[in-house]
This record gives structure tokens, C-alpha cells and sequence, in this order.
């Protein structure tokens, strides 16, 4: 005899033999869907694959070999390059995005209203519109005329301003208490003491979600360093990637190990912030 309960929306799940089976098969399949692929490229970054379509889920072999190829191509180079640009520009990026958030959220100036609105334009624009006038920009910038093309600065100063974060720090700043910043004003603080010691201390939830999506942002670029770079010298490493992906001279398994590299910052990242990144999401659902 089945038996049926009814989920948390409101829908019937059986609880017979059959339904237990096909349950089992839809998570097999979703599992498989999204799993696969990345247990592919574990496999194949420590396996012995000469041909692309040998890729399997199955290990059948084990080598270092890969790796040895793959710096011996100067990933370790173009790894340093990416680490130095991630982390440069997401200093950046979080200083101008807690600074811009303070003064959106608890300031009043002339323009403000236009600020946010080019702010969130910027969101709208594919990178493929900003590439001519940045690579412009980068060649010749405005009040100092440096010249950024072929320099890992050219790929960290346009990282500097980005809508999301600025828009994240925004909407939590406004959540902050106003008491509490009238307090510390009738006890003498002043803006800064205010900003750093008030506001930004409860918006820890919030640098747990813009560090996470923009380190994320910004070691998956690929345009920027595209437009930027002259010379392999200063590739990051998913520029680099295209470099090997083409090399004839390059195994698929060279190319998987490259990519394990790749990923490999990011999932740390994301499992290190992992709970203040779930906090911010968290806090920001409430507040919406």
C-alpha cells in the first residue's frame, strides 16, 4: 500500500517503493549533471590522456606528470600573475565599494540620486561594449597619462569599481541604526571614527559576500587581461589557458590539470568565507 506526505509547497510525495526508486534516479541524474564534469577534470588532470574524447568519470591510471607539463609551460608564472591580480584588485575593489556604500547610504549630496543610477547602468553594459573605450582609457589615463597596456596594474585599476559590490555595502549601510551614529556623534566621534568603528564593523556579513563574488569576479576575467596583456609575460592564467587549449603540442591532460589550477582558489576561497558568505545572503534575504 503507498503512502503520501505532503512537502513544505504543498505538493504530495509518495513515500511507496517506486516513488523511493525515482526519487533516487532524479538525484543520480541531477548529481551526475553537475558533479560530472568536475570529477571529469579531477580524473583527467592525474590521468594519461592523449585524446579528448578518453575523457571518463572513471580513473584508470594515476600521474603527476600533467602538472610537471604544465609548469614546464610556465603555469606557475601565469598562476603568480593571477594570485597578484586577485589580490591588489580585490583590495581595491573592497576599499572603494565600503567607501562609495558609506556615502550612498548615509549621506546626503548634490548628484547622489544620478550616482547610483550610473552605478547601475554599469551593471546593464556587456564587457564586450566597454572593451574599445577601456583599452582607449588604459593606453592613455586621464590626468597622469600612464600608459597601462602590458601591465598587471591596467588589469587591477578598471577592477577597482564594481556596481554589485557597491550596491551590497550600499544596502546594508542603510540598515545600520541611525541611533547608533547620533550617539557617537554627541560623544564626539567624528566621520571616519563613525565609519570604522560603527558601520563597518556590523557590515561583516556583507565583506563575506563581496570578498566571495569578487574574488570570483575577478580570477575568472578574461577579457580585461585580453585587452591588457602584450605579451605572455604577464597572462593570467585563464588567459594562459586559451595559449594551452590551442597548442597542438599540449595533451588534453595538461590542459585538465591547468584548469584543476584554475578552480582550485576559488572553491578555497568559497569554503574559507563560507560562513560569512551564507550570513550576508542570509541577512540580506531578511532585510529584503
Amino acid at each position: 500500500m503507498s503512502e503520501s506526505t505532503e512537502t513544505a509547497l504543498g505538493l504530495t510525495e509518495s513515500r511507496s517503493i517506486g516513488g523511493r526508486i525515482l526519487k533516487a534516479v532524479v538525484y543520480l541524474l541531477v548529481l551526475t549533471m553537475f558533479a560530472g564534469p568536475l570529477l571529469a577534470l579531477l580524473v583527467g588532470a592525474f590521468g594519461d590522456i592523449k585524446d579528448p574524447t578518453q575523457l571518463s568519470i572513471v580513473p584508470s591510471g594515476f600521474t603527476l606528470e600533467n602538472f610537471d607539463i604544465a609548469f614546464d609551460q610556465g603555469v606557475l608564472k601565469y598562476l603568480l600573475n593571477s594570485f597578484f591580480v586577485v589580490g591588489f584588485g580585490l583590495l581595491l575593489q573592497v576599499s572603494v565599494s565600503v567607501l562609495a556604500g558609506y556615502a550612498l547610504a548615509r549621506k546626503v549630496f548634490p548628484g547622489m540620486t544620478l550616482a547610483f543610477v550610473a552605478i547601475l547602468a554599469t551593471l546593464m553594459l556587456p564587457e564586450e561594449i566597454l572593451a574599445i573605450p577601456l583599452s582607449v582609457v588604459l593606453a592613455d589615463l586621464p590626468v597622469v597619462h600612464f600608459n597601462l597596456i602590458g601591465t598587471l596594474a591596467g588589469m587591477i585599476v578598471p577592477l577597482g569599481a564594481w556596481g554589485f559590490s557597491i550596491l551590497v555595502m550600499t544596502e546594508f549601510m542603510k540598515d545600520v541604526p541611525r541611533e547608533l551614529e547620533e550617539a557617537a556623534r554627541i560623544d564626539g566621534a567624528g566621520d571616519f571614527r563613525i565609519f570604522a568603528q560603527i558601520i563597518l564593523p556590523m557590515c561583516k556579513p556583507a565583506l563575506g559576500v563581496i570578498g566571495v563574488f569578487g574574488f570570483t569576479m575577478i580570477w575568472d576575467q578574461y577579457l580585461l587581461p585580453l585587452l591588457v596583456a602584450t605579451d605572455s609575460s604577464s597572462y593570467t592564467l585563464p588567459l594562459a589557458l586559451r595559449t594551452l587549449r590551442i597548442d597542438p603540442a599540449v595533451t588534453p591532460g595538461v590542459v585538465m590539470a591547468a584548469s584543476l589550477l584554475a578552480l582550485l582558489p576559488s572553491v578555497i576561497v568559497f569554503l574559507f568565507f563560507q560562513r560569512s558568505f551564507v550570513s550576508g545572503l542570509s541577512s540580506g534575504a531578511l532585510k529584503g
